[in-house]
C-alpha cells in the first residue's frame, strides 16, 4: 500500500528540526514513487491518479516569510542574509545528503533575522529515472521509457532553471539559486560524466586538463589514505581505495576510468571536506559542462591546474601564470553571462595559491617572483589559435596577457556566475610564439619535473582555505539581489 497520509505544511523555529521535516517527506514521495514504479513493473498495474492528485511523488517545499518590524539588519556576511521583506521559497531533494549545507543557511537565517520555517509538500513531481538506486528494476519489467512517461514523472529539461531570479506563481522568490529538479539533473549528470558517486564529491576541487595529473593525485591521495588522513579514495567505476587496498595506484590505473568522459577522484574526509580531482580533457564546452553539474553541490572553491602556452619572452617552460584577470574567447557562456562583464580575483585563493607556491617550492620570494607570474589569461575556444595569431596579436597584446588555455577562464566565470570561489594556477608547458614547442622527449621531461610540484600547491592551496571556513565566501560573487542562501 502506498502510503499516501501527506501531513499538512508544519512550521518550525529549530532548524534542525526543519530539516527533520524535508527528510520525512522527501523519503516518504521516494517511497511512494519506488512503490508504484515496482507495482507496474510487475504486472503493469497504472498508478492511481489519486495518489498524483494528493502529491504523493512531489519534492518537498521550504518556505520562509520576512516580516521585520524596521529596516533588515546590516550583515557583512556573503550568505544567510536576507535584505528584503517578502516570502522565499524553494523545493529541496535529497535533504539528508545536503543537511550540512541547509543547516548552515537555516542557522544564520533563524538566529540573524528571527525567521521561522515552514515545511510542506511542492506541486513538482519528483522525475521517476532520479528514484532509481537498484530497488527498481526497469530491466526486469522490459518496459520503455515512452510507457514510464505516460505513467509517471518524467524530467521536463524546458522547465529548469538555471537562473536563481525566478519568481514562483505564489510570489516567493528563490531561497537558493538552484530548485530540487535543477539539483537532482545535475547529481545525475556528475555521476554519468565522472564515473563516480555524486555524494563523493568533496567541497574543495581541482581541475586539470591532462591525465597525469590524476596519476599524481591517485598516488598522493593513497598515501594519505594509507596513513590514516583521509577515509578512503573514490575513483571511476566503483573503485573505493581503503588503508588496507594492496597496490591501489595499479589498481585504478587499470580501472575503467576510460569509459568516462571527465573522470573524477574523490579524496573523502568527514562532512566532505577533503580534496576532489576532475579531469575535465581539453576545451571550454567541457569545463561549462562540468561545472554547471558540480555547482549545485556548492562547494566552497575550485581551482584550475593545467597546461598553458606562455606568451612572454621571459618566461621558462615550467614556469606558473597565477590568473589576475581573464579574456574570454572562449564563446560558451556568452548568452548567459555577456563577454564584457569583469570577473574579479578572489583574493583569498589568490593569497592562498602563492602562499602555497613558496611553501611546495621552497623558494625565496625572489626566486619564486622570477618562476611564477601574475597576470591574464587568455581562454580560447581554438586549438590551433597560433595559426591565425597576426590576427590575434594586438588584441592579446592590450589585454597584457601572460599565458593562453583553453579552460581557464570558463571554470572562472562559471564560478563567478554559480558563486563558487575560484582561481587559476597554470603551468608553462610550451611557448609556440617564441617557438619552444613539445616535442615528445622534452614533454616528457617537463611532465616528470613539473607536475608533482604543481599539484602539491594546488593541494596545499585548498587546504590553506579550508582553514579559513565560511570566510572564504567573498561578498564580491554576490548581487544586490541575492537569495538568501549560497
Amino acid at each position: 500500500m502506498i502510503d499516501s497520509d501527506l501531513a499538512s505544511a508544519t512550521r518550525h523555529d529549530d532548524p534542525d528540526a526543519a530539516i527533520e521535516a524535508l527528510i520525512l517527506l522527501y523519503d516518504r514521495s521516494v517511497n511512494n514513487l519506488r512503490k508504484a514504479l515496482n507495482a507496474f513493473l510487475a504486472d503493469r498495474t497504472a498508478p492511481d491518479p489519486a495518489l498524483r492528485m494528493a502529491r504523493a511523488f512531489c519534492y518537498p517545499d521550504l518556505r520562509i516569510r520576512y516580516d521585520p518590524p524596521g529596516p533588515a539588519p546590516r550583515i557583512s556576511r556573503a550568505f544567510g542574509v536576507v535584505t528584503e521583506a517578502g516570502l522565499y521559497a524553494s523545493t529541496i531533494t535529497r535533504p539528508e545528503f545536503f543537511r550540512l549545507y541547509l543547516r548552515e543557511q537555516l542557522v544564520f537565517l533563524a538566529r540573524d533575522f528571527g525567521v521561522s520555517f515552514e515545511v510542506g509538500l511542492s506541486d513538482v513531481e519528483i522525475p521517476y529515472p532520479y528514484v532509481l538506486d537498484g530497488t527498481v528494476d526497469l530491466e526486469a519489467g522490459a518496459v520503455s521509457s515512452a510507457e514510464l512517461a505516460y505513467f509517471f514523472p518524467f524530467p521536463r529539461l524546458a522547465v529548469l532553471d538555471d537562473s536563481g531570479d525566478q519568481i514562483r506563481a505564489d510570489g516567493a522568490r528563490p531561497l537558493g539559486q538552484f530548485d530540487a529538479l535543477r539539483t537532482d539533473f545535475s547529481l545525475q549528470r556528475i555521476r554519468h560524466y565522472t564515473g563516480t558517486p555524486f555524494d563523493h564529491v568533496q567541497q574543495f576541487v581541482l581541475f586539470t586538463n591532462y591525465h597525469r595529473y590524476v596519476d599524481a593525485f591517485v598516488e598522493w591521495g593513497a598515501a594519505e589514505v594509507q596513513a590514516g588522513r583521509a577515509e578512503g579514495l573514490s575513483c571511476p567505476g566503483g573503485i573505493l581505495v581503503r588503508a588496507d587496498t594492496p597496490d591501489p595506484v595499479n589498481l585504478v590505473a587499470n580501472g575503467p576510468w576510460r569509459k568516462h568522459q571527465m573522470p573524477g577522484y574523490h579524496l573523502m574526509r568527514e562532512g566532505r571536506e577533503g580534496i576532489s580531482l576532475v579531469n575535465i580533457g581539453v576545451g571550454p564546452s567541457n569545463a561549462k559542462n562540468m561545472t554547471d553539474h558540480l555547482a549545485v553541490l556548492r562547494p566552497d572553491c575550485w581551482i584550475m591546474v593545467g597546461h598553458c602556452g606562455g606568451l612572454r619572452h621571459s618566461q621558462k617552460i615550467g614556469d606558473y601564470a597565477l590568473a589576475h584577470a581573464y579574456l574570454r574567447d572562449d564563446h560558451v557562456l556568452d548568452a548567459v553571462l555577456p563577454a564584457d562583464m569583469p570577473i574579479p580575483p578572489i583574493a583569498e585563493v589568490q593569497v592562498a595559491l602563492q602562499q602555497a607556491a613558496a611553501q611546495v617550492t621552497g623558494e625565496t620570494r625572489e626566486a619564486l617572483k622570477a618562476r611564477l607570474r601574475t597576470g591574464t589569461v587568455v581562454t580560447t575556444d581554438d586549438r590551433n589559435w597560433e595559426l591565425s595569431y597576426a590576427a590575434q596579436a594586438k588584441r592579446l597584446s592590450l589585454s597584457r596577457a601572460i599565458a593562453i588555455d583553453m579552460e581557464s577562464a570558463t571554470i572562472a566565470a562559471n564560478g563567478y556566475r554559480h558563486r563558487v570561489p575560484y582561481g587559476t594556477l597554470l603551468c608553462v608547458s610550451d611557448k609556440p610564439l617564441h617557438g619552444e614547442i613539445k616535442l615528445p622527449g622534452q614533454a616528457n621531461r617537463f611532465y616528470e619535473r613539473a607536475i608533482g610540484e604543481h599539484l602539491q600547491i594546488g593541494i596545499v592551496a585548498l587546504e590553506i582555505l579550508r582553514s579559513q571556513g565560511p570566510a572564504l565566501h567573498s561578498r564580491k560573487l554576490r548581487a544586490f539581489d541575492e537569495p538568501p542562501f549560497r
